[in-house]
């Protein structure tokens, strides 16, 4: 067992491919750095903070992308932006079975705050554009830093998303909202009600993620290929009707959960019993005793 959480991006992509199979694109000894954290007298990293490339998933073709949590908690720039719209477009002009996005940052960098909005709205189309080639985009969340901002709603445009308890997703991270919205709408600083608000058992109940994993590299990979598989017999293509049925999950989640602002208030309105013991639970005994009481799944 390999944990997912302690891992950096090389480690994860490496272990999560098949051995020996991933071959990186624009690696760290062509110093693709980016042009304006130098300005700043700012540390740059050679490969900007993301590794890109291909390789194989049980044989199946696939392209990659890990962001690095260490450099900068992954925040996206310009650099970092156009690396991973590139990738998306090389998985559509190759043809191949699938993308896999290993997802940890914070967000734009503030240091490139335009550059990095529109290399993130870039990404977006990118990944739309990818699943309307019929090549599914399957993101995976483990990582300290979550999956925040800008990318957490390039998250919610692929087809799949993947999460360990530990991974976090969310649009505004704990401290924005607290500094926007004041410590009584959200005290940061109350790491629980951090992770049951927007960890991955929060978001799996929601219906924004497709499982919870243990903490395992192998976990995520089982997963993924998994994931991989169904769509060899399904479209990945975003349809009218998949934006319909999201949109009724949302307006029956307003509707039902609008007032709460406890997310165990929640799990026991979805029916779950002894919602208060969940953060305590494995992943696989988490994922038995919530079968069936997801949001959306009653309506």
């Amino acid at each position: 067992m390999i944990s997912y959480l302690e891992a950096n991006a090389r480690q994860r992509i490496h272990t999560l491919l098949d051995a020996a199979s991933f071959e990186e694109i624009l690696p760290p000894s062509l110093h693709i750095v980016s042009p304006h954290l130098a300005q700043l007298d700012t540390p740059a990293s050679f490969d900007d903070g993301i590794v890109i490339g291909r390789g194989t998933l049980q044989g199946r073709k696939v392209l990659a992308a890990a962001q690095e949590g260490g450099f900068m908690g992954g925040a996206v720039g310009e650099v970092h932006g156009a690396k991973l719209v590139g990738l998306l477009k090389r998985a559509v002009a190759e043809g191949v079975d699938g993308v896999i996005l290993l997802l940890e940052t914070g967000g734009v960098r503030l240091h490139e705050a335009n550059a990095g909005l529109i290399a993130v709205s870039e990404v977006m189309r990118a990944v739309l554009d990818t699943r309307a080639a019929n090549i599914p985009v399957i993101v995976l969340v483990g990582g300290a830093n979550g999956c925040f901002g800008g990318m957490g709603i390039v998250a919610c445009c692929a087809n799949d998303i993947l999460m360990s308890e530990e991974g976090r997703l969310a649009m505004s991270g704990p401290e924005v909202i607290e500094t926007t919205h004041g410590v009584e709408e959200f005290d940061s600083r109350d790491r629980a009600l951090v992770w049951r608000t927007t960890g991955g058992k929060h978001r799996y109940l929601l219906g924004d993620c497709s499982a919870v994993l243990p903490d395992d590299i192998g976990a995520f990979r089982q997963a993924a290929l998994d994931t991989l598989l169904r769509y060899q017999k399904t479209s990945a293509e975003l349809t009218l009707e998949d934006l319909e049925a999201e949109h009724s999950l949302l307006t029956h989640r307003l509707q039902d959960f609008g007032n709460f602002s406890e997310p165990m208030d929640i799990w026991s309105r979805l029916g779950v019993t002894e919602p208060e013991i969940l953060p305590m639970l494995e992943a696989p005994a988490f994922m038995q005793k919530v079968a069936g009481k997801r949001a959306g799944e009653q309506q």
